[in-house]
């Protein structure tokens, strides 16, 4: 039998990450895995056309990763075979890069003010094929040699708490995953050990009763620097009490970005059967 592997948590030039659809799925065939899910940010690419179909050997998901509110909790929100065309999913992404557009015009304002070095949102958008985000300013900024590379852009200024940094406004999670359901898929939470809940038990029952059904177990937390709100083992034993399905992936954002993780994460396909079948497909 066939060994196959999936990464179902990837960024492509659609959102903040470095190569289109077609460029991600070479990496990923040439790393040695059969299925990959596109998670762009806010988003979906204008390459993904159904929920699933298979190009060069591989099959490409259609996803989405999604900021979101989980009452006083800030997190993200995965959606998985979904209809790109959904009617509240694009209502919820127009919205969300309007909040991306004014986001990153304040981020460069407080950039220009803190550096003293001039800088355009026109020239971080023509960066930007499609949601906008901070590592095209983190481009700008190594460009104008503010920085030396990425990371010390985010580290230095624009990652969160940092002196040019702004918050998005978030949808609320029941939202959110109202229109990843709507849109026929399933929802699942990104790296939660990167997340600041005070008490995992509560919020994870709350969670799974107002629309989340996965939980990203499988994640390459030995390249994150910060400090993890509860271990890897703790989450996936948690998981799996609360009957989640369980999802993983790398969070790749292609070669030259600030994460490069292709094939560190390899999920048995036998967790894609699962979220197919929820799915109903």
């Amino acid at each position: 039998m066939k060994i196959c592997y999936a990464d179902l948590h990837l960024h492509t030039t659609a959102s903040d990450g470095t190569q289109t659809v077609s460029q991600l799925v070479s990496r990923a065939r040439a790393v040695g895995l059969s299925i990959v899910a596109v998670t762009d940010h806010d988003t979906i690419s204008p390459e993904l056309e159904s929920r699933s179909h298979v190009r060069n050997g591989i099959e490409v998901i259609a996803g989405v990763e999604i900021k979101v509110d989980f009452d006083g909790v800030y997190g993200e929100l995965l959606g998985y075979f979904i209809d790109p065309r959904a009617g509240a999913l694009v209502e919820l992404f127009s919205r969300m890069q309007a909040a991306r557009e004014a986001r990153m015009e304040e981020m460069v304002v407080r950039c220009c003010d803190y550096t003293g070095v001039e800088i355009t949102l026109a020239e971080v958008r023509k960066l930007a094929a499609g949601s906008i985000g901070r590592p095209h300013l983190a481009q700008i900024l190594v460009q104008k040699g503010v920085v030396a590379t990425k990371r010390e852009a985010f580290d230095t200024l624009i990652g969160n708490g940092k002196p040019c940094y702004v918050p998005i406004p978030r949808p609320g999670f029941r939202e959110a995953a109202r229109a990843v359901h709507g849109a026929g898929g399933a929802t699942s939470i990104p790296h939660p050990c990167l997340m600041d809940v005070p008490d995992w038990e509560p919020f994870l029952a709350k969670v799974k009763e107002e629309g989340v059904d996965g939980i990203e177990v499988f994640y390459p937390y030995e390249d994150v620097t910060r400090e993890l709100s509860i271990a890897p083992n703790e989450i996936l034993s948690l998981a799996k009490k609360h009957g989640f399905l369980l999802t993983g992936g790398s969070d790749d954002h292609g070669p030259g970005s600030v994460k490069e993780e292709l094939g560190k994460v390899r999920v048995p396909c036998k967790y894609v059967d699962r979220i197919r079948e929820f799915c109903g497909l």
